[in-house]
């Protein structure tokens, strides 16, 4: 798809890794938008878990750099919760010391997908990101060990996308939920399932976490959960409204009132969150591929134009 014009690109502050719990550790973006995401880090000694990377080379050198105060030498383990760029781009800089870890499904999407994502915003500077895939990859669950702490990844999707991951640690009771949950940013599950979504954090709250880092956003509790279910149910309601009208998820989008919605960032996935509810409200079932650049294009004329990434 053909990028389209942008406001003059502004970088956002790097991240910080920050101690969440005893050798958990949480790198956060601010403030969370577009390719801002955030990535994790087990660490108790005889091993350690690094959950997801980052969009640029210099965002994931940074990463390399906050991760290395911690564990010198780097992670044996690189999970990659979901296929999007900003979370598998930066794979290269810890393999192949690290083993790249993800969902079979996530694998052969990264594959799929490849680098298409930097052709979307050309003005950011990317950097060397060399396309690195998975090499160890599972279904269902799979547990590693960073010395004493257990991270149990739990194969949730379909939700942001079709195939998605949490890494869940136990006896922290720390929750790293990828792209499903989002603090202070709208939710994006274009690629995915609005009922699949719903389903994967009822999934998730069951665990009772205490803390929950998102996939975009600032750090919070199980009250993350429930704002992301917020927002998928009202998404759900207005395109349920929608289909009976015979309105077009756009015509929906731009007659909505955003209410309690209204201070999250990138509010323009409005329009690509209803063109998923409407199709599975017309029988598509979850996480089925769906026509993601005519989708994104309406997105950027709702915006006015190309979405802000500032990566």
């Amino acid at each position: 798809m053909a990028p389209q014009s942008a406001a003059p690109r502004t970088t956002a502050p790097p991240g910080r890794l920050d101690r969440i719990a005893d050798g958990v550790y949480a790198f956060v973006q601010p403030p969370g938008g577009w390719c801002l995401n955030n990535a994790g880090l087990v660490a108790d000694g005889g091993g350690a878990v690094l959950v997801d990377t980052a969009a640029t080379e210099s965002r994931t050198r940074r990463l390399r750099e906050e991760v290395e105060r911690i564990v010198p030498g780097g992670p044996d383990y690189v999970v990659n919760t979901h296929f999007h760029g900003d979370h598998v781009f930066g794979n290269g800089r810890f393999a192949p010391r690290a083993a790249i870890v993800a969902h079979e499904g996530t694998r052969a999407d990264t594959a799929e997908a490849g680098l298409a994502l930097r052709g979307l915003w050309p003005d950011v500077e990317w950097g060397e990101t060399p396309l690195v895939l998975p090499t160890l990859t599972f279904r269902d669950e799979l547990t590693l060990h960073a010395g004493g702490l257990r991270t149990e990844l739990l194969h949730v999707g379909p939700a942001h996308t079709a195939n998605d991951v949490v890494a869940w640690v136990p006896d922290r009771r720390v929750l790293f939920a990828g792209d499903v949950v989002w603090s202070g940013v709208t939710p994006y599950v274009l690629m995915g399932s609005i009922e699949g979504s719903l389903r994967a954090l009822d999934r998730l709250r069951a665990l009772a976490p205490r803390t929950v880092v998102p996939g975009h956003g600032p750090v919070g509790g199980p009250e993350l959960l429930d704002r992301t279910g917020a927002y998928l149910r009202w998404i759900g309601a207005l395109a349920e409204q929608g289909v009976r009208d015979g309105s077009t998820p756009l015509e929906v989008a731009e007659r909505a009132d955003l209410g309690e919605f209204s201070a999250l960032l990138d509010a323009e996935r409005l329009v690509g969150n209803l063109h998923r509810a409407f199709a599975e409200r017309q029988g598509l079932p979850p996480g089925a591929r769906i026509d993601v650049a005519a989708s994104f294009r309406e997105m950027a004329g709702f915006h006015g134009g190309l979405p802000p990434c500032h990566a």
